[in-house]
């Protein structure tokens, strides 16, 4: 084990620090620029909230899918994931500054839900009966519940694993393994609930008790994706060279591929339950979603989301090459936030899928801060957790 890391720097280094001045600088201009952009749009101000909403929802999901990650792992006592684990905890430690960034959205409710207008609420008996859940007061106090709790996960799962590189304590393990059995339905239940009340109350009309269930599915994959694209990126600059090996990216290439396979599973059973039934309150969603040039993108999402990954992550060899892998990985995290903008914009581009520079600068301003997040949260923090008592097993991890 000594060896394996004694070979290698074990923490960003110089790299941090870089990634954090830049990714503020990126992000500041890069929204700065969408909105003020979004004035030369027909929708004003309302463009410049909608292509915030889902970016926020696409970086968000990142860390909602590494906190699920690292939950799942320390209940099933995992050995293979530990020395990937310390970057998950990083990235999911993000969810705090997606709370800051949720500032934002706040400014914007009026132009972002349609049931924050009065007018509207007057006349429509639909949102009458659903007022006393979707209103200001009690919406914005679910947001703090929500992020409250995931920032109380994340930071006690990064501290733990860090506080464990120096005491070696094999107890804070099974510690963290015990918070981690309340933590996955804890986080489950607001996770469902959060996709609920900030994309799917969009439509306030529309009804789906599996739309939860999408949003993790989305999340969990991009995750893995991430992970693919982060540890290809940072090994080629010369970190963790010896300790993520082709091991590691075969078994997260798998959950790449188990997930693909679930999210497109979810998206199917909440379609065709919806076409069976055949509710008007129910089908309106994907009516909207097939006609006036968002057919086209439904089907892309169909063979992008999930033919495509499909048919490459089946090969075994994909996932035991780093570079392909996070080729593929690249192209999953695009079509994830192609998925979140087929879900947010139809209800405002009626007609035209109208994707712009706006949702681009968008992308990359906040994806910028989001980077110098993670950096802030790494720190000059080993990559790998050190004390974990099964990172021997992890380093010397073989596939079947």
């Amino acid at each position: 084990m000594a060896d394996k890391l004694d070979s290698q720097t074990i923490s960003l280094g110089p790299i941090g620090p870089a990634l954090l001045k830049i990714g503020v600088i990126v992000g500041i201009i890069g929204l700065a620029a969408a909105f003020m952009g979004s004035y030369t749009t027909e929708l004003k101000s309302e463009r410049f909230y909608l292509s915030y909403l889902v970016n926020f929802a696409f970086y968000l999901s990142l860390s909602i899918g590494a906190l699920f990650f690292i939950l799942t792992q320390h209940i099933g006592r995992a050995g293979w994931s530990v020395v990937v684990r310390r970057v998950a905890e990083a990235f999911a430690a993000n969810v705090a500054l997606m709370f800051v960034l949720f500032g934002v959205i706040f400014i914007g409710m009026g132009e972002i839900y349609s049931w924050t207008d009065p007018d509207r609420l007057a006349h429509d008996t639909i949102l009458q009966g659903k007022e006393p859940y979707l209103n200001t007061p009690f919406f914005l106090v679910r947001i703090l519940i929500y992020f409250g709790v995931w920032i109380l996960l994340t930071q006690y799962f990064l501290k733990g694993s860090v506080g464990q590189d120096s005491s070696k304590d094999p107890k804070k393990t099974e510690k963290m393994q015990m918070v981690s059995a309340p933590g996955i339905p804890i986080t489950a239940l607001t996770v469902t609930f959060a996709s609920f009340d900030l994309l799917m109350s969009r439509d306030p009309h529309w009804f789906s008790t599996i739309f939860g269930v999408y949003y993790f599915a989305g999340s969990f994959l991009a995750f893995f994706s991430l992970m693919a694209i982060f540890f290809c990126v940072i090994q080629s600059k010369g970190l963790l060279k010896d300790a993520i090996t082709v091991e590691h990216y075969h078994d997260i290439g798998k959950y790449m591929f188990g997930f693909t396979v679930f999210w497109a599973y979810i998206a199917f059973s909440q379609f065709m339950l919806i076409w069976y039934g055949n509710i008007p309150e129910e089908t309106v969603w994907y009516i909207r979603r097939f006609e006036g040039g968002w057919e086209t993108a439904s089907y892309f999402l169909l063979v992008g989301h999930f033919i495509i990954p499909f048919i490459v992550l089946i090969n075994r060899f994909v996932k035991r090459i780093p570079a392909l892998l996070a080729t593929i990985a690249f192209w999953i995290l695009l079509v994830h936030w192609f998925d979140l903008y087929w879900i947010v914009m139809p209800e405002s581009l009626k007609g035209h899928v109208g994707i712009s520079w706006i949702d681009i600068a968008c992308f990359i301003g906040m994806g910028g801060l989001y980077l110098a997040g993670f950096a802030f949260f790494m720190g000059d923090k080993a990559l790998i957790p050190q004390g974990d008592p099964r990172l021997e097993e992890s380093l010397h991890f073989k596939n079947a």
